[in-house]
């Protein structure tokens, strides 16, 4: 398996860093986690062959893990033009979110070339998203943008964990246990900030998870200025790493 990191900021593109997307593959799988604003401006910029996306993984509803949809479906419909199914999965209340969302962003009625479904996920079961076996884990972050959601995705024999936005919660641990790769947001060096992820709160856990490899992600400009200080591995736009 293959994740490639096509954001790594934040909200506010701190460090020059594109919004939160990841792109994991496999011989079998294609699929974005989050699709942050920035997103499709990423994809072109690595190189990624749009057409080739099966399923895009949704977290919550903050602009910079969702604001991209809409520039992903209208690059679909209009350059790829795509003609087979994809698949946009995420926490209960999707179909209102992708509505207002295209809405706002395109206006107008719009007719889709290729069939969109539109899929709510079971929170704290398994669920089958494209051929992933996905558990979502509710976490803490804004419950106005949500719910909130970490996701432990099992895919060709791998376990890959990504935190989504969120503070510590105790739910991370059985989200992330084992894991061959845990992607976690780690907002702060030290101090703490409401509703993210701290380095020195986290330090406290992972002990607690014991996953194969931890890879931090959403960093803001506070956790950039401290890079010297972490002793974990950090991502970075267009980072690729095979697990």
């Amino acid at each position: 398996m293959q994740l490639q990191f096509m954001g790594s900021g934040d909200a506010f593109g701190s460090g020059g860093r594109f919004n939160t997307c990841l792109h994991l593959t496999g011989a079998r799988t294609n699929s974005l986690i989050d699709c942050g604003a920035s997103s499709l401006v990423a994809m072109k910029a690595f190189g990624i062959d749009r057409a080739a996306i099966d399923t895009i993984l949704l977290t919550h509803f903050h602009a910079d893990h969702f604001g991209g949809i809409p520039f992903f479906v209208l690059d679909q419909q209009l350059n790829v033009r795509r003609t087979r199914p994809l698949l946009i999965a995420g926490p209960p209340g999707l179909p209102d979110w992708y509505a207002r969302a295209m809405a706002l962003a395109f206006p107008g009625e719009r007719t889709l070339p290729f069939p969109l479904e539109l899929r709510e996920v079971n929170i704290g079961q398994a669920n089958d998203v494209g051929g992933l076996r996905v558990t979502p884990f509710p976490v803490l972050h804004d419950e106005r943008a949500g719910p909130c959601l970490a996701y432990r995705i099992e895919a060709e024999g791998k376990v890959i964990c990504y935190s989504g936005d969120t503070a510590w919660t105790d739910t991370l641990i059985d989200a992330a246990r084992g894991a061959d790769m845990f992607v976690c947001e780690c907002y702060m060096y030290e101090k703490p900030r409401k509703s993210h992820m701290s380095l020195s709160t986290l330090r406290q856990h992972l002990g607690r998870i014991g996953a194969k490899r931890v890879i931090l992600t959403h960093l803001s400009d506070d956790m950039l200025g401290h890079l010297d200080d972490v002793e974990l591995e950090v991502a970075e736009d267009g980072k690729s790493v095979a697990f």
